[in-house]
């Protein structure tokens, strides 16, 4: 599967972004879709999950409350919603998908799409 993620950007501190994570290749909706980010010098952290049927979510603890991982098995793409952004929010962003167990694990995703930065300005 090729994942391409958009809707990256710059946004003042309390603002909302939403990116997107289209899919092609096989079958989108038998993946676990996961949103990681990654800043400057810092490795790359889970943000989100979602199950392949949209039933399941998880999120990190630093993002719970403010972001919100959707899918959209028809159209072969999944969202995340970030509201009450906050600086340490500063990332590059990038969607993946699995079959695999293991939500918040890296190592558990087979494939990745190209990121997106998003910046949070104080």
């Amino acid at each position: 599967v090729q994942l391409q993620a958009s809707g990256g950007g710059l946004v003042q501190a309390g603002g909302s972004l939403r990116l997107s994570c289209a899919a092609s290749g096989r079958t989108f909706g038998r993946y676990v879709m996961g949103w990681f980010r990654q800043a400057p010098g810092k490795e790359r952290e889970f943000v989100a999950a979602i199950s392949w049927s949209g039933d399941n979510t998880y999120y990190a603890d630093s993002v719970k409350g403010r972001f919100t991982i959707s899918r959209d098995n028809a159209k072969s793409t999944v969202y995340l919603q970030m509201n009450s952004m906050k600086p340490e929010d500063t990332a590059v962003y990038y969607c993946a998908a699995q079959t695999r167990n293991g939500i918040y694990r890296r190592d558990s995703y087979e494939y990745w799409g190209q990121g997106t930065q998003v910046t949070v300005s104080s």
